[in-house]
């Protein structure tokens, strides 16, 4: 049982929820996910069964797009309202915020950044979550990293009675927070900021259209997506015995990691240029068991 679930996911429940769930309904333990949803978030949630554990680093590391709300006028511990209010900004000030100057701060996050993730997050900090060590009283501050912001467009604006909404979509590399983006943006307008909702519309090659409610998901074979992930190598039947055995055969036309197929049209690894000896060859970095 090797594949892909498509996971829309719904608010109120962790990833895990959603990867317990998934082994119940398969009858399986090895179900892994690509890339944690907190659980006020919903969308795009994808999960790997069996040997797609092992490829869900690759779309891990891919192209993440959100929608989502910011409330500004106020700041909680989280950087989301599940956490508890620590500020909430003079009425003055706050009605002095334009549209204007929110689109324009906004703009300057575009690009290849400084972010500070929030304390409360899944980050690890000498092997135990940031989130955890915040729960048991510690202070946690987690050094700012480089995160790339390619697009940030402001959908809408609005003004009610708890503040200021603004409603807009982004799309940014992994290891991106929306959280702090919300955060950021509250204290670089002196008003503070948090998040109040969060929708991740894409984890690269995967769409939001694509996924379904954990109950209704069914498995996606490898071999259905793998183009969308590597370039692909299709083996003889004598390569592939070669892969399948842990020895490397020639090289790839092709640099970095490429799926193998055998003469069937299976996935049946994953190869890597390597230097070997005096000469480069394919080198299996990942073999599926034999069946």
């Amino acid at each position: 049982m090797d594949g892909f679930l498509l996971v829309d996911k719904a608010g109120g429940m962790t990833s895990h929820d959603v990867v317990a769930m998934a082994r119940k309904k398969l009858n399986t333990k090895k179900v892994g996910h690509a890339g944690t949803l907190d659980p006020m978030a919903t969308g795009v949630l994808v999960l790997g069964v069996g040997i797609a554990t092992r490829l869900l680093t690759y779309i891990t590391d891919g192209k993440k797009s959100y929608e989502a709300t910011i409330l500004l006028g106020s700041s909680t511990h989280t950087d989301d309202k599940d956490g508890d209010l620590i500020s909430t900004a003079d009425k003055e000030v706050l009605a002095k915020t334009t549209n204007e100057s929110i689109s324009a701060e906004l703009a300057k996050f575009v690009g290849k950044i400084k972010q500070r993730p929030s304390s409360v997050s899944a980050i690890k900090i000498d092997g135990k979550s940031a989130h955890a060590r915040v729960r048991a009283g510690e202070q946690v501050e987690i050094p700012e990293r480089d995160v790339t912001i390619d697009e940030i467009l402001v959908k809408d604006i609005r003004v009610n009675d708890t503040g200021i909404e603004v409603d807009i979509s982004v799309t940014c590399s992994a290891g991106t927070y929306i959280r702090a983006i919300a955060r950021d943006l509250g204290e670089r307008l002196m008003v503070g900021g948090h998040l109040i909702s969060l929708r991740r519309t894409l984890v690269s090659p995967f769409s939001l259209e694509s996924c379904h409610q954990i109950k209704d998901a069914e498995l996606i074979p490898i071999v259905e997506v793998i183009e969308k992930l590597f370039l692909v190598r299709n083996l003889d039947f004598s390569e592939s015995r070669e892969i399948l055995f842990g020895r490397s055969i020639v090289q790839n036309p092709q640099p970095g990691v490429v799926a193998a197929l055998d003469s069937q049209g299976a996935f049946i690894g994953l190869l890597e240029n390597k230097l070997q000896g005096s000469q480069i060859v394919a080198a299996p970095i990942l073999v599926k068991a034999s069946e």
